[in-house]
């Protein structure tokens, strides 16, 4: 015994003089954002860990992180002094800084968070598109994307539109659902009740020379964003295609987006090199993919999917079903205005849900609003960023903590890794350059010290009540 014992000590002793790391850790609370904990370092593995991570079995690559610009995104930020503006874009983008974003979504014209309603060319049966314009885009996305490349010239950025130009649909409105009569004016669309569409059934005139004419719409997009030095990675053909609202919105069937990307977006694209994606998806209904993989035409053109809000509950049938599939997630859910901690709670649950079943990138949605968080149609909505406009100051959100946690130790190409034992709460990826990263929950109300093995070595922290919490070992 006496000689097992004294072994067991020269074995503890040699790991710490040869194998022993530092171990950064960065940690979240309510009361403390990222806080740098300093001391850990790794340990010998001892006694049955509470999670392992399984660093042999990587599973889907991760492109990476970010969110959408929207115009009152560029408006609020705007609204502050140029170093401040300069500095959250710079905490945002740059590589190696804060939120180290690099794939975001953008709108193509109008979206629910625009100053209001537009399309780029509202001139009724302009088929060749000679009135094409982006001159609305010229004072806010296009400026808001070229600040934030700045700081990230290789930013990746997808599009998808939320409404064709009003004429292309049946009831020549940029809104599928009308407002309320005792709904304030200021939000009120004007759509009349007998014009409005429903989910199931296609709002877009499906004609050829309008599939046409979308198709080119789509194409004169791309062309014009990169002659302003702005490439379009990919499209998405519509924003939630099966729910009529009454900001800009427009409903497809499957079949008819499968016509339209078979026949005319597909082909349009190509030539543009950019890539189109399903999506987004917003109805746990793994069927209306399948519509469009299976489609003999439609299928030979998508190249990924995008899931949203309900969409969730298809995801992991999307990923056994289509193993190879790129997937994002295209829109985190956007809370209430409140910005609070029990949000940033769910917001977790969020991403633990799209990423453990395959999401290879993952989207915040709204990067800045005014602190009151309205939307022009009036739907209160959360954001990373907070801005007064009244007091010209601005506050970082807890989502933004929560996604900082990931998506700046995270990099693009990093692989995310399974993991097992009695703590699940849990993400865990292998960089490139084969540091670990393991963000890690606790969601109890007190501190709890957990020992996880990662490969041959542990480390042993004590998490604080109510916590995020991100390690890495390189």
């Amino acid at each position: 015994m006496r000689i097992l014992l004294l072994s067991l000590v020269i074995g503890i002793t040699t790991f710490s003089l040869s194998a022993q790391k530092k171990v950064e850790w960065v940690s979240t609370t309510e009361v403390s954002q990222w806080e740098i904990q300093k001391g850990l370092t790794t340990l010998p593995v001892l006694g049955k860990p509470d999670a392992i991570i399984l660093s042999d079995k990587p599973l889907q690559t991760i492109e990476g992180f970010g969110a959408c610009f929207n115009e009152l995104g560029w408006t609020s930020l705007n609204s502050l002094g140029t170093s401040d503006r300069e500095s959250i874009l710079k905490e945002l983008f740059a590589p190696g800084v804060g939120g180290n974003f690099t794939i975001c979504r953008m709108p193509v014209a109008a979206n629910d968070f625009a100053r209001d309603w537009y399309s780029y060319n509202e001139t009724e049966g302009d088929f060749e598109m000679k009135n094409f314009s982006i001159s609305n885009d010229l004072q806010t996305l296009v400026p808001f994307i070229k600040n934030a490349k700045q700081y990230n010239p290789a930013l990746k950025i997808w599009a998808s539109p939320w409404s064709p130009p009003s004429w292309m649909k049946w009831n020549k409105h940029y809104a599928c659902a009308s407002t309320s009569a005792d709904m304030d004016k200021k939000f009120q669309n004007g759509l009349d009740k007998t014009k409005q569409g429903k989910e199931g059934a296609n709002q877009f005139i499906q004609k050829d020379e309008y599939f046409k004419a979308y198709a080119l719409y789509f194409s004169k997009f791309i062309k014009a964003y990169r002659d302003q030095g702005i490439n379009i990675s990919a499209v998405m053909p519509q924003n939630e295609f099966n729910s009529c609202q009454i900001f800009p919105s427009c409903t497809w069937t499957s079949a008819g987006l499968a016509k339209f990307i078979g026949s005319y977006l597909g082909p349009a694209l190509d030539k543009e090199k950019v890539q189109i994606m399903f999506g987004t998806m917003e109805r746990p209904n793994i069927a209306l993919v399948d519509t469009i993989i299976n489609d003999p035409l439609a299928g030979k053109y998508i190249k990924g999917i995008g899931f949203q809000w309900a969409g969730k509950k298809a995801i992991a049938d999307a990923h056994q079903k289509y193993p190879n599939m790129r997937l994002y997630q295209s829109e985190q859910e956007c809370g209430d205005g409140k910005n609070d901690w029990k949000y940033c709670s769910y917001a977790w649950t969020l991403m633990k849900h799209y990423l453990d079943n395959g999401a290879n990138a993952y989207m915040y949605w709204n990067l800045s609003l005014d602190k009151d968080g309205f939307s022009r149609w009036g739907w209160r909505q959360n954001s990373l960023v907070s801005v007064d406009l009244m007091k010209k100051t601005f506050v970082y959100n807890f989502e933004y903590y929560l996604l900082k946690h990931v998506s700046h130790f995270v990099m693009p190409g990093a692989r995310l890794l399974d993991t097992n034992g009695v703590n699940s709460n849990m993400l865990a990826f292998v960089n490139p350059d084969k540091s670990i990263v393991v963000v890690v929950r606790n969601d109890e109300k007190a501190a709890k010290k957990i020992n996880l093995k990662i490969g041959e070595i542990a480390i042993n922290p004590l998490l604080k009540a109510d916590s995020f919490n991100t390690f890495v070992v390189k």
